[in-house]
């Protein structure tokens, strides 16, 4: 677990690399690197083994290798592999960041998460409904609405208690600029509840910020070693 000292300045920094709310981002759409999608070749993995070993290796192997593992293939994700223990792994690409990301279309971002059994039947599956709006072909505007519709006339499951996920792969590209980021915890709550968990304050270990497309707040704490048990990088400053 990483010691108490990271400093409030570097929070909007961790947390818009996190698929949260990218604070900085906003300000700078113009300039977008990634206007529109790639072709969808470029988001697929090609050997789907790899797919499903990067998938893997989100969590320490006592609880990935009991897992479902879902991969992307052209018409969407699918269980390349069933799983036993309830959690779910699975390698998230850019469209799981917010809509007004510049990076959204970004076709390098590779993210394993290994979702426990609560947010693997209720956050999860926001990303499969938008998974599926981007391959049918659909603006990051109608993705949008799409999914904010669906989660007003509940067609989606509301959050489950307890939902979180690992995000513990060495190999994880977050964004053109953080890759091998940190390995770290996810946990999702609804609402706004940051105050309650005493998150973002001087010697808090919790990191948070709003996901407001998704209407929950996430909380982070980073881990001292990626899933492999080998130590991760230096704690922040």
């Amino acid at each position: 677990m990483r010691k108490n000292n990271i400093r409030i300045p570097a929070l909007a920094f961790a947390i818009s690399v996190l698929f949260i709310w990218p604070a900085c981002a906003r300000a700078q759409a113009a300039k977008a690197p990634y206007p529109v999608m790639a072709p969808l070749d470029q988001y697929l993995i090609p050997d789907e083994k790899a797919e499903i070993a990067l998938a893997r290796s989100s969590a320490p192997a006592s609880i990935s290798d009991a897992a479902e593992v879902m991969a992307l293939r052209r018409d969407g994700y699918a269980t390349a592999v069933k799983g036993s223990n309830g959690f779910v792994c699975i390698v998230e690409r850019s469209w799981a960041k917010p809509t007004d990301d510049p990076e959204f279309w970004n076709p390098k971002v590779r993210a394993p998460h290994c979702f426990n059994p609560a947010a693997s039947r209720t956050f999860l599956p926001i990303f499969l409904k938008k998974t599926k709006l981007v391959l049918a072909g659909k603006s990051k505007a109608q993705i949008l609405a799409a999914t904010t519709s669906a989660l007003e006339k509940r067609e989606l499951p509301a959050l489950a208690p307890g939902a979180m996920c690992y995000m513990m792969a060495k190999q994880q590209y977050l964004s053109d600029d953080d890759m091998s980021w940190h390995p770290h915890l996810m946990f999702f709550v609804s609402g706004d509840a940051v105050k309650s968990w005493g998150a973002n304050l001087p010697g808090s270990p919790v990191i948070a910020g709003d996901d407001p497309e998704e209407r929950v707040t996430v909380f982070m704490v980073l881990a001292g070693t990626w899933s492999d048990g080998t130590p991760g990088p230096s704690t922040m400053h």
